[in-house]
């Protein structure tokens, strides 16, 4: 059986996720006294046995804690009120844990604790298509294919692997409409400390050579037999694309694409217009230089 993983965030919090941004506990109900950093009593342990595990401890019960931790970027990846909890950390890299005491008399910020992370967990990132997308910490950039047309497709397509003989492309076949064979920009996908993406798109505009990078992060939604298979971006990014507004259509979405094909050479998307018409698009992966 094939596992389903749905990646939504970059570290897990054991037990349930807490997203909360104070305490949930009643700081009237503590005593009134006013601590220094000095003062704060708690313990960060990896797991000797599973560096991605690491375990928080709080040890001073007349405080309630508040814990957060960030990646190598300063990204906040999680936070908890729990005295004592375990994260799970699947990429490595260095981390830092921040701890927070609150009193009735106020808060105090303790240093932070530094962890680090050997490698990326292998049973987490197990499924080839990781591998495919991304090439791991390496990361992985794609192009446009300018050769290959693109293709009008209908709702009820799902990938290239899954769909019966002779049924790709499934519609039509439509040329590049005018679209100059220019470089578009490309698009790298790595796990290097994050489900990372760095997009550079070239202006659409004819005769435009000027091109934008957006830097981000992705989720990546692994499906049974590649079914629903798709990519969502994050921070400003969308998947790179030659979108033309007065031939295309403002109206294609490409911060959430649906896979259709995924090779070590090939990645095929399938960009969503507002009307609900699909269009696939194609990219290679780009040669790496010797």
């Amino acid at each position: 059986m094939k596992r389903i993983l749905y990646i939504s965030i970059a570290a897990i919090t054991i037990g349930s996720l807490l997203f909360s941004c104070e305490p949930v506990e009643d700081r009237e109900s503590l005593d009134a006294v006013t601590l220094t950093p000095a003062d704060t009593k708690f313990t960060v342990t990896q797991n000797p046995t599973n560096d991605h595990e690491v375990i928080l401890k709080n040890e001073d019960p007349n405080v309630i804690p508040y814990w957060k931790y960030l990646d190598s970027r300063g990204n906040e990846l999680g936070h908890s009120n729990k005295g004592d909890d375990k994260i799970v950390l699947p990429f490595g890299g260095t981390y830092k844990i921040y701890y927070t005491a609150y009193t009735r008399g106020g808060s105090v910020e303790a240093a932070p604790v530094s962890v680090t992370v050997a490698e990326n967990d292998e049973a987490y990132f197990s499924d080839p298509r990781w591998n495919l997308l991304t090439n791991g910490p390496e990361g992985k950039t794609w192009v446009l294919n300018m050769v290959q047309p693109l293709e009008f497709v209908d709702a009820t397509y799902i990938n290239s692997t899954l769909s019966p003989p002779g049924w790709w492309p499934v519609l039509s076949d439509i040329p590049w409409a005018g679209l100059e064979n220019k470089n578009w920009g490309e698009v790298t996908f790595d796990l290097d400390g994050g489900y990372n993406v760095s997009v550079t798109q070239t202006n659409p505009d004819a005769g435009s050579t000027q091109q934008t990078t957006k830097t981000g992060t992705f989720n990546f939604t692994l499906t049974d037999e590649s079914r629903k298979d798709n990519i969502s971006f994050n921070g400003g990014t969308e998947m790179l694309h030659p979108n033309a507004a007065s031939y295309f259509s403002s109206g294609f979405s490409f911060t959430s694409v649906k896979i259709v094909e995924l090779t070590a050479t090939t990645l095929s998307y399938i960009a969503i217009r507002a009307d609900g018409g699909y269009l696939v698009y194609h990219l290679n992966a780009k040669a790496t230089p010797l």
